[in-house]
């Protein structure tokens, strides 16, 4: 695998689906250009995210991050329902003040160094009935239906916001069975603005190239300079989006030299960055 995909589209601020498959095609890795919460309702699935693995059980909250590599492994012989939130991150973004952040769940997540939440009993809690409220909302073709679903929007985010907060949440630890590779990935991901070389990052961990390549696309799907590259112009995109030049934001994204990341950039993406520009204006 050269790259990984781009999957699915948001073209709104947020929204929700209700889904349940008999039977799921393979998934391969992607990612996607806004973040993502799914609840499980019933089913057997594995999700892989950024290297790290975990097997659900109904009612887990994944929250996955735009530009998160992930897939996931549907065990067909059981039906898998799901609700999933598609988000703009600009819009979570919009409701970010010294007192309150939306992002909150997602940031107290990453801090515990997950990305699924589990909340007993989620069907008897604030947080199930504000979902459910949502999902009815996109039926509704009442006066001010728009705005009443944002409102519900935002009530289900400082739901799962306070949930994550407290204390009566697990925070589910990966299944992962390669914890070096999660230390790599998380170390490309610190660093991707510095020089990156195969031989470096081996030396790092102490451990021998050709190993650590093998072992990276075994457990990533990619190989690790596909994935460096790829992680750094997902960042580039992502800084010219909230405004950065296209210059700078090669430079901060570790290129060197302007000219190859444009044709890398344009590779990926399918357009130039000034393209990009193009659509802020």
């Amino acid at each position: 695998m050269g790259q990984y995909e781009k999957r699915g589209y948001l073209n709104s601020e947020f929204r929700l689906f209700h889904l349940t498959d008999t039977e799921t095609k393979e998934i391969e890795y992607h990612y996607h250009e806004f973040d993502k919460i799914t609840i499980l309702i019933r089913g057997r699935v594995n999700y892989i995210i950024e290297g790290k693995s975990y097997e659900l059980k109904p009612y887990d909250i994944v929250l996955v991050k735009h530009n998160d590599i992930h897939r996931l492994v549907v065990d067909n012989h059981f039906p898998y329902e799901r609700i999933i939130v598609y988000i703009s991150p600009n819009f979570m973004n919009a409701y970010k003040t010294e007192d309150y952040d939306l992002n909150c769940c997602f940031l107290k997540a990453e801090k515990a160094g997950t990305n699924v939440l589990r909340i007993p009993s989620l069907e008897k809690s604030s947080l199930f009935k504000s979902i459910t409220r949502l999902e009815r909302s996109f039926s509704d073709d009442a006066y001010a239906a728009a705005l009443y679903r944002q409102v519900l929007f935002i009530e289900f985010m400082i739901h799962l916001s306070r949930a994550a907060q407290g204390d009566h949440l697990e925070f589910i630890d990966t299944d992962a069975c390669n914890p070096k590779i999660i230390d790599i990935l998380e170390y490309i991901g610190s660093h991707l603005s510095d020089e990156l070389t195969i031989d470096g990052i081996a030396g790092t961990f102490f451990i021998s190239r050709y190993y650590m390549m093998r072992l990276f696309k075994q457990e990533t799907g990619c190989t690790i300079g596909n994935y460096i590259s790829q992680k750094r112009l997902l960042l580039g995109r992502e800084l010219i989006l909230s405004g950065t030049s296209a210059a700078q934001a090669a430079y901060e994204c570790g290129y060197k030299d302007y000219s190859t990341f444009q044709r890398a950039y344009k590779a990926l993406f399918k357009e130039s960055p000034r393209d990009t520009l193009l659509t802020l204006s």
